[in-house]
């Protein structure tokens, strides 16, 4: 897609969702502010009990809050709802990310829609985190049919549009970068992965609970699945019932020389999983049909700032 030399630069939104960040806000907005100073920058203070909305403030920010803790992923929601810019930055708040890593991400705009920092293994919390990541990574390249190189990733830009576009399937808690990176891939969009680096938390530690969140996350794997690609999920479904069927009637044929009622119940089970799985496939597609016609490309260039 080319970019047409007459089209103004895109602007660019940073939304950082932040829970009792109050050490750490202050100084991630001044310094994005000093390398990006025409960029919006929006703090959603997700019901803090410090003062972490008066530290964004200070910074320059502009502070969106709401009255109690309903969650990361609301947070986000709320920023998408009031952000402005034709490009927008997730981040998080705890100092984990480096602005100077924006420029590098605006850089693959408008080439593509989507660009995720990829955090090395070093950059994982811990061993378990960053098994449990990889196994994410494994289970969305089956779901996407495209590789997946680090699924859960906060740091991140998107088109606007995109992003607006898919705001009533993203989750209330930590798991809306799953929810967004199927449903971009899913979508058809473009996705690029940068390598970036993870400074150390530099106060705390991290809210994400490895079981409960990881159970989230995999459910939320398998809603994504089926809402964009059901047959992903039917069919290793009713192959398992057929190959039971099959390997049952085997047994007693050996046994009995006879064709059982539970064979022909797993046989018959595992069409009907499969005929479900075609009926979802299409009316998926026909869904993706009436989405695609009502979407207008942006092809504007981000400004960098600061440079």
């Amino acid at each position: 897609m080319k970019e047409n030399e007459n089209t103004a630069p895109a602007t660019v939104s940073v939304i950082i969702p932040v829970y009792n960040e109050a050490e750490t806000i202050q100084d991630l907005v001044q310094g994005i502010k000093s390398l990006y100073p025409d960029f919006e920058i929006i703090v959603v203070n997700d019901g803090s009990t410090d003062e972490t909305s008066e530290a964004a403030a200070r910074a320059g920010a502009r502070v969106l809050t709401h009255p109690y803790n309903i969650g990361n992923g609301a947070a986000i929601k709320t920023g998408i709802r009031h952000a402005t810019g034709d490009i927008l930055v997730f981040m998080d708040g705890d100092g984990q990310h480096k602005p100077e890593d924006i420029r590098t991400m605006l850089s693959y705009f408008p080439a593509y829609d989507m660009v995720v920092g990829q955090r090395t293994r070093e950059g994982q919390a811990s061993v378990g985190r960053s098994f449990a990541n990889t196994v994410y990574n494994w289970l969305a390249t089956y779901v996407a049919k495209v590789a997946v190189k680090d699924l859960t990733s906060g740091f991140r830009a998107v088109k606007a549009d995109i992003a607006k576009s898919f705001i009533y399937l993203l989750p209330n808690t930590y798991s809306y970068p799953t929810t967004m990176t199927l449903g971009v891939l899913r979508a058809g969009h473009s996705v690029k992965y940068i390598p970036i680096q993870i400074q150390k938390r530099k106060m705390g530690k991290s809210n994400i609970r490895l079981f409960s969140d990881g159970v989230r996350f995999f459910m939320i794997i398998f809603k994504i699945c089926t809402l964009y690609s059901p047959l992903r999920m039917f069919l290793p479904v009713s192959a398992f019932f057929f190959m039971t069927g099959f390997l049952y009637y085997i047994y007693t044929f050996l046994t009995d020389h006879r064709f059982t009622n539970m064979s022909a119940l797993l046989f018959s089970t595992s069409i009907i999983i499969f005929m479900m799985g075609l009926i979802s496939e299409q009316i998926c597609q026909m869904r993706f049909e009436r989405r695609a016609g009502s979407r207008t490309p942006v092809v504007r260039k981000p400004r960098a700032g600061g440079s």
